[in-house]
């Protein structure tokens, strides 16, 4: 097997999510996760979070012109079997990385985070219908807790 073939055949999974500098979710969770499990992970990162432990300090989008560049890019090279969202943040990062799993056709799993552990929001209030009508219907299994479930829902 040429080193080639080894790297082809280790399975690559992409993390479209927020950083948590606190390391205990997002992409940083999402790379932990699959590296314990064997997969490679490539990431797209759709907002910056300077968080710990008790709470969420202060929120910075990334523009969502460089959250597509950073999808397109990885995939263009690394390539991924499997794609894993969380924190999309606002409607327009929402409309962008549907635009992209369209576009490359790879099965994803939707985590919609809405809200941290402490409470802050982590989806802006207009970007939840986005994630109902259009991310929602791109997905092979979407993965609420049951504060999501209930607001994506409606359903207590």
């Amino acid at each position: 097997m040429t080193s080639f073939d080894a790297e082809a055949a280790i399975p690559k999974a992409l993390t479209i999510a927020g950083s948590d500098s606190g390391g205990g979710a997002g992409i940083q969770a999402d790379l932990k996760t699959f590296a314990a499990h064997g997969v490679y992970g490539v990431s797209a990162i759709t907002a910056v979070t300077a968080q710990n432990t008790r709470e969420v300090i202060a929120i910075a989008e990334v523009p969502e012109e460089v959250v597509a560049a950073q999808i397109d890019s990885v995939l263009e090279d690394i390539g991924a079997g499997a794609i894993k969202t969380g924190m999309l943040s606002s409607a327009k990062i929402v409309a962008t990385v549907c635009e992209r799993i369209e576009a490359w056709g790879i099965p994803t799993v939707v985590d919609p985070v809405m809200i941290s552990k402490s409470g802050n929001h982590l989806l802006a209030p207009d970007a939840i219908g986005a994630v109902k009508r259009q991310l929602i219907p791109l997905s092979l299994v979407v993965t609420p807790n049951h504060h999501e479930a209930a607001a994506l829902t409606g359903i207590e």
